[in-house]
C-alpha cells in the first residue's frame, strides 16, 4: 500500500488534470454550439438545392440531353474514390475510430473494387498511409470554420477524376451529427450526382439564360454542397464527441479523488496508530 505522501502527490495530480479537461470540455462545448448552428443552416440550403437539381434534371432536359453532362453519367463501377473525413486532432472518444472503421469496411469489403482515397484530416489521413491505402489527396488544417473556398481543391480533385475516367464513382465518408450524444458514421454517394427523388417545387420556374446553362453551372456546385455539408456535420461530431468525452473525463477524474482521499486517509491513520503504538512500546520499555 503506497504511503500518505505518494498518495497526496497522485490528488494533486489528478486533480491538476482535471482541470485540464474541464477547460477543454466547456472549449468543446462553445465550440459545438457554434458547429451546431452552422450545421442547421446549412441544410435548408443544401435541400433546396437538391430540389432545384431533380427539377432541371427531370423536367427541362430530357435524355438525351442529359449524357452532355459528364456529372450526371452512369457508368458501371471498376474503380470509385473515398472523401474520408476525420478531424486533425484526438480525444473525442470512439468518433475517430467509428468514422475510420466504416470507411475501412467500405473499402475491403462493400465496394469491391480498387478504391483511391481523398483524406480530409489527420486521423484519417495517418490511418490510410500507415495501412498502405491509394491515398491520392490530402487536406489538412481546415480549422473549425472552413468556407466553400477551402474546401473546392479537394472536390475538384473528386470530379478530375470522375471526369477523366479515373473513377466510376465517388462516396464521402464522415460523421453525420444527430445530437450531442449520438454522431453516426455515414457513406454518402456524391458522385455521379443521382436525381433526387420526388417531384420538384420548381417546375414552373423560368431559368434564364436556359436550363442547360444553369445546370451545367449548378452541378459542381451541388457536389462542393454536399462536400462540405458533410464536412460541417464532421466538425459538428467531432466537438460533441470531445466535449462528452471531457465531461466523463472529469468525472471520472472526481471519483478517483475521492477514492483516493479515502485510501490517503486510510494510510494516514495507519500511520497514526503504527506511532501510538511505537509511543506506548517506548513507555513501557523505559518504564519496565
Amino acid at each position: 500500500m503506497a504511503n500518505a505522501r505518494e498518495i497526496r502527490r497522485r490528488i494533486r495530480s489528478v486533480r491538476n488534470m482535471s482541470q485540464i479537461t474541464r477547460a477543454m470540455e466547456m472549449v468543446s462545448a462553445a465550440k459545438m454550439r457554434k458547429a451546431q448552428q452552422r450545421v442547421l443552416a446549412s441544410r435548408p440550403y443544401s435541400d433546396r438545392l437538391q430540389g432545384v437539381i431533380a427539377d432541371l434534371a427531370s423536367l427541362r432536359i430530357d435524355a438525351a440531353e442529359l449524357a452532355n453532362y459528364p456529372l450526371l453519367t452512369q457508368r458501371e463501377i471498376t474503380r470509385s474514390a473515398v472523401i474520408l473525413i476525420t478531424p486533425d486532432r484526438g480525444l473525442t472518444g470512439a468518433l475517430n475510430t467509428n468514422v475510420i472503421r466504416r470507411a475501412t469496411r467500405y473499402i475491403l469489403g462493400e465496394a469491391n473494387v480498387p478504391v483511391e482515397v481523398i483524406a480530409s484530416g489527420k486521423k484519417g489521413r495517418d490511418f490510410m498511409v500507415r495501412t498502405r491505402q491509394d491515398v491520392v489527396a490530402e487536406f489538412i488544417g481546415l480549422g473549425d470554420a472552413p468556407s466553400l473556398d477551402d474546401i473546392r481543391p479537394m472536390v475538384d480533385v473528386a470530379i478530375q477524376d470522375f471526369v477523366a475516367g479515373k473513377v466510376d464513382a465517388v462516396f464521402v465518408v464522415f460523421a453525420k451529427f444527430v445530437n450531442t450524444l449520438s454522431q453516426v458514421p455515414e457513406v454518402r454517394q456524391v458522385l455521379p450526382i443521382v436525381r433526387p427523388e420526388g417531384e420538384g417545387a420548381y417546375s414552373d420556374y423560368i431559368f434564364e439564360p436556359s436550363p442547360q446553362a444553369v445546370l451545367a453551372d449548378l452541378l459542381p456546385r451541388f457536389v462542393e454542397i454536399q462536400v462540405y455539408q458533410a464536412l460541417l456535420e464532421s466538425i459538428a461530431s467531432e466537438h460533441s464527441a470531445r466535449m462528452v468525452a471531457m465531461r466523463n473525463a472529469s468525472q471520472n477524474a472526481k471519483d478517483l479523488v475521492a477514492d483516493l482521499n479515502l485510501s490517503y486517509n486510510k494510510a494516514r491513520q495507519a500511520q497514526i496508530t503504527r506511532e501510538v503504538s511505537e509511543i506506548a512500546a517506548g513507555a513501557n520499555a523505559f518504564a519496565g
